[in-house]
């Protein structure tokens, strides 16, 4: 008997074990992916046709230095031709995707909802690294997050549609006039017209929205507003601009409140009930 459990606590173990481990390689080759959509997307480069080469001399680079994460450690951060410096940002995508798949697959399960939300995260990976390049949101992104919005709806019943339109209407709403409330008092005072909050930004939390509902994109924007009002005054100190991308934070906090959003609004309304 004591053998029996013995046994299936070691074949579960090993279970976990292999599935996370095929997750982890899952999660980096994809964010290898990820990592040509962030440099070439804004350039209006092809995804697929062109090979990798180094940014530095041109070199083509060789498949068997296309190995995510690991190649990078085994060239200690160069390129193999002309010894230029590899940014860390690439293994550092590829390892960060690999990560937010074994979370979401911890905290969600493994079904057909976590799968969708992987592949929201690895969107939201992008435009947050776009934005943070370019300050812009490509609208392709936010059409893909809306086609995953549209596919949660189908395949899953975890929300309701008005859950859905909620979500979508609740946080971009007012995202949508405070930008246009803000880049009217801006244009009086100095005859430019900026916006205090981008559209980008507010189609973000609307298609967004749609795929995590009422609950989620209100914690999501609580978090992203948190986290932006942060980095804003550390980037401030450090280099005195005032103007910086909304995306990357309101992509983190979409991941705190698609994965927790429900639970931690559950639990304030229980406070006062």
């Amino acid at each position: 008997m004591s053998d029996t459990l013995l046994g299936l606590e070691y074949l579960d173990t090993s279970f976990y074990i292999i599935f996370y481990t095929i997750i982890f390689v899952f999660g980096i080759c994809i964010g290898s992916f990820l990592n040509v959509v962030i440099c070439r997307l804004p350039k209006g480069e092809s995804l697929i046709k062109n090979s990798s080469h180094c940014v530095s001399c041109g070199e083509k680079i060789k498949s068997y230095d296309l190995i995510p994460l690991f190649s990078w450690i085994f060239l200690r951060g160069r390129c193999r031709s002309c010894k230029a410096k590899i940014s860390a940002r690439y293994p550092a995508v590829e390892l960060l995707n690999a990560l937010i798949y074994i979370i979401t697959f911890m905290v969600m399960d493994f079904n057909v909802k976590s799968i969708i939300l992987c592949i929201f995260f690895s969107v939201l990976i992008v435009i947050g690294f776009i934005d943070f390049d370019t300050l812009e949101i490509d609208l392709r992104l936010l059409a893909a997050i809306t086609i995953l919005a549209v596919l949660s709806a189908i395949f899953t019943d975890s929300l309701t549609i008005l859950q859905r339109i909620a979500g979508g209407l609740l946080i971009s709403v007012p995202f949508f006039l405070i930008g246009e409330i803000s880049a009217e008092i801006i244009q009086k005072n100095t005859g430019e017209r900026i916006r205090g909050i981008e559209l980008g930004d507010t189609l973000l939390m609307a298609s967004s929205g749609l795929l995590i509902g009422n609950k989620a994109i209100v914690i999501s924007a609580f978090f992203g507003i948190i986290t932006a009002a942060i980095g804003g005054l550390i980037q401030k100190k450090l280099n005195g601009e005032s103007k910086f991308a909304f995306g990357p934070y309101l992509s983190i906090g979409l991941f705190i409140g698609t994965l927790w959003g429900n639970q931690l609004v559950d639990w304030w309304l229980n406070m006062f009930i």
